[in-house]
């Protein structure tokens, strides 16, 4: 091999290790975004959960006492089943 042989062939290896470092740098980079969109996800599912889980005890709630007020659980006077109701109506809905 002739001295320019080697000197190109030394350009091509460093040439292809550049190459794969960069491809690497950009893969690490993808990864990296792709963990903190799943992260995010993450927090967002959490987030979703729990308001669907208060949401939940709200409406069990609202339920036991339509389940008392139709059963007439305690011989509920006419005044006590007006005053049930209405606290049913004067509870916020969402």
């Amino acid at each position: 091999m002739s001295g320019s042989d080697t000197f190109a062939f030394m350009m091509l290896v460093i040439g292809v290790i550049a190459v794969l470092g960069m491809i690497t740098r950009a893969y690490t980079r993808r990864l990296a975004l792709r963990e903190r969109q799943l992260e995010l996800a993450a927090q967002t599912a959490a987030t979703q959960a729990a308001h669907a889980a208060t949401e939940n005890t709200r409406l069990e709630a609202r339920v036991r006492v339509l389940e008392r007020i139709a059963t007439g659980a305690g011989s509920l006077t006419a005044p006590d089943l007006a005053a049930e109701i209405e606290l049913l109506r004067d509870a916020p809905s969402h």
